[in-house]
């Protein structure tokens, strides 16, 4: 099950909140061991600012996606 929360202050710490609907489906009491997986969102830009580096070409790009585009049409009128 996937939830997206944010931490909350607690103490000199950061906490999550499981919402109780979640805590009554999956029966989740004092004594049960959960696990979690922490993965910190990436806006947009911060994606587009890790591609900084790459050396790519916009245009070929789109002129091989034509390419693909125009391969799957000839396909499917050859059927």
């Amino acid at each position: 099950m996937k939830i997206i929360t944010k931490p909350k202050l607690w103490g000199n710490s950061l906490g999550f909140i499981i919402p109780s609907e979640i805590v009554k489906k999956e029966g989740i009491t004092l004594d049960t061991n959960i696990t979690i997986e922490i993965r910190k969102e990436n806006p947009l830009r911060e994606v587009f600012g890790s591609l900084k580096n790459w050396n790519i070409n916009s245009q070929e790009i789109k002129d091989e996606l034509r390419k693909e585009e125009e391969k799957s049409e000839e396909r499917k009128w050859k059927k």
